[in-house]
């Protein structure tokens, strides 16, 4: 029974995407945001490195004062790439949550290019670096630390939350996003404000999103 269970669900998986794909809009919407987002991860390292060096304002962050920084790198690094491949499992089982995903990311890469770019930020207070492998591959393997307003690590979390659709993992998923926030404000690598903003702008461009992939 377990085995007939398992073969039914992974046929409905195939069953979604076979539907899916026969779609041109389908197929051109995947298409459109998977070259944006190969241009953007191009685009990003140097940007990344462009704003590292410039002067920026340093916020007085009368929370960020208030709490002792920690190196909490471990927990988040977990936290964060748990998270995104529970996002590509349930991605992959359904494409809607794909596409919906990815044009929410590649709107979210875009308007933290505009909003970082609009708002210089020099280091929070007691900074420091966050180490995560991973991410810094996308950043051309610079120790990059003014990618401030707004956070990320955040929106990522966020995004994700938004767009799975089990109730259990829609509850890890917050969970996991205000411990991403808390987190980052104890190692300090971002100001009160740029965590705040980040679930806003991702709830907008996620609505946004809908409009786009809608077909």
């Amino acid at each position: 029974m377990e085995i007939d269970n398992i073969n039914l669900t992974a046929t409905s998986y195939k069953q979604k995407w076979t539907a899916e794909w026969k779609l041109s809009a389908f197929r051109k919407r995947l298409f459109t945001v998977l070259v944006t987002l190969l241009l953007v991860v191009v685009i990003n390292p140097y940007f990344f490195s462009h704003i590292q060096q410039r002067n920026g304002i340093e916020l007085n962050d009368w929370l960020l004062n208030f709490i002792p920084q920690y190196d909490v790198s471990v927990p988040v690094f977990c936290i964060l790439w748990s998270m995104v491949m529970l996002a590509l499992w349930r991605a992959v089982q359904n494409p809607r949550v794909l596409i919906m995903f990815g044009w929410t990311y590649l709107l979210l890469a875009v308007s933290r290019i505009i909003s970082i770019s609009l708002v210089p930020l020099n280091l929070p207070k007691g900074l420091i670096n966050l180490h995560d492998p991973i991410i810094n591959i996308f950043y051309g393997n610079q120790l990059i630390t003014k990618d401030l307003f707004y956070s990320g690590h955040t929106a990522t979390m966020f995004l994700i939350f938004l767009c799975l659709q089990n109730k259990y993992d829609k509850a890890y998923a917050l969970f996991s996003t205000i411990a991403i926030a808390v987190l980052l404000l104890v190692q300090h690598v971002h100001y009160t404000i740029d965590v705040v903003a980040a679930p806003f702008f991702t709830y907008l461009l996620y609505m946004l999103s809908k409009r786009i992939v809608s077909y």
